[in-house]
């Protein structure tokens, strides 16, 4: 049972971060209203996180359309080129790559206090799972 949850919590990560890498998303969401906050590396608490990054990400790529459809254009495309492509937008908008690192700064802050590293394949995976 423990295994289980260790491996949820390290999906459940996964999930959060490889949207981040995806479509790339400062906001930690908000505590629950009564009670104590969730632990931050239980799967509440990076859902929580995740959710206020993924939701700050949305809103600044919708006010940034340019960088919006770069980073859209990136997930059709072969990984070489799309880091490639990401790369070179962000470089020549240091602006832009900065306020996104502000963004996601609570989920890299996570992956650091949890000891939890999250790769895209384990995002597909953990998708995988919930829909069959």
């Amino acid at each position: 049972m423990r295994k289980s949850a260790i491996s949820l919590r390290r999906n459940a990560f996964s999930v959060a971060s490889g949207c981040v890498l995806a479509a790339v998303a400062a906001v930690i969401a908000t505590s629950p209203t009564a009670g104590a906050a969730p632990d931050p590396c239980s799967a509440s608490g990076l859902a929580a996180t995740s959710s206020g990054v993924l939701n700050a990400a949305s809103g600044y790529l919708d006010s940034h359309p340019d960088a919006n459809n770069v980073l859209t254009a990136a997930v059709s495309q072969p990984p070489a080129d799309a880091r490639s492509s990401v790369r070179g937008y962000f470089l020549g908008h240091p602006g832009e790559a900065l306020d996104l690192r502000n963004i996601a700064k609570p989920l890299l802050d996570l992956r650091g206090q949890c000891s939890t590293s999250v790769t895209p394949d384990q995002l597909a995976a953990l998708f995988d799972a919930l829909s069959g």
